[in-house]
């Protein structure tokens, strides 16, 4: 089982957008997909029209008297399953400092779901936390997405400190550019030099485009309701080279 985090230490980037897209286009694939809403506010769990539950909340979670498989639901597509968030993980960070080797708690509930999936998708809240070291240990990959402005690129690089300096094992980045209008200077010129300068930037850019806020009315994903728009595009381009990367 491939675990993909997206992932930002910012908020409003583009982590859930990019999360359900690619669950669903892993899905499509034919590979058994789970993605994990770990974010109280249930983004990803509204949109794919399930409610944002779990029985006994993150204190049963954590602490084993609820299993991860026990709160798993059907989504209207094929081979793509949803551990939906709960208001309560707003709290997940005092129930995994009461636990054994809190860091490693994610990936212990997660360990049982490999015989049943392929890629297993967490979308994470923004925070640099408890919750974030675990994110840390579970993962394979984190996906990161970056606005081009500069408030956004310090955190990117708060956050590859982060990861360089957490415990082994350490997840791949491996980042992307979203929220990108072309019609600024300031977003061409950003792209144009950080593509540059890095290795771990995808060469998938996602545009600021109206088409992914329609999300939400919809509740569904773009490449769903919109498969021939620049963001469908973009974001079928971002999984191949996820793909790729998990594959190598």
């Amino acid at each position: 089982m491939r675990v993909l985090a997206t992932y930002n230490i910012k908020g409003g980037v583009g982590k859930t957008s990019a999360a359900v897209n690619l669950a669903y286009l892993a899905a499509q694939e034919g590979r058994r997909t789970l993605l994990w809403d770990l974010d109280p506010q249930g983004a990803a769990t509204f949109l794919f029209r399930v409610r944002p539950r779990v029985r006994g909340g993150v204190k049963a979670l954590i602490r084993g008297r609820t299993s991860l498989d026990a709160l798993i639901k059907g989504t209207d597509f094929d081979n793509l399953d949803l551990l939906p968030a709960d208001f309560s993980y707003r709290t997940m960070d005092l129930a995994l400092d009461r636990a054994k080797r809190p860091t490693r708690r994610i990936a212990q509930l997660l360990k049982p779901l490999a015989a049943e999936y392929q890629v297993l998708i967490l979308d994470c809240p923004p925070s640099v936390s408890l919750v974030s070291e675990g994110v840390l240990r579970a993962a394979d990959t984190l996906l990161v997405p970056l606005v081009p402005a500069t408030l956004s690129l310090r955190t990117f690089d708060q956050l590859t400190d982060f990861v360089a300096h957490a415990r082994r094992p350490r997840p791949r980045i491996l980042a992307f550019f979203s929220l990108v209008d072309s019609r600024k200077r300031l977003h061409r010129d950003t792209v144009a030099r950080v593509g540059a300068e890095r290795s771990d930037l995808a060469r998938a850019i996602v545009p600021a485009a109206s088409i992914v806020e329609q999300m939400g009315p919809r509740r569904l994903p773009v490449v769903v309701f919109s498969p021939k728009s620049a963001a469908a595009a973009a974001y079928r381009q971002l999984w191949t080279e996820v793909r790729d990367l998990a594959e190598r």
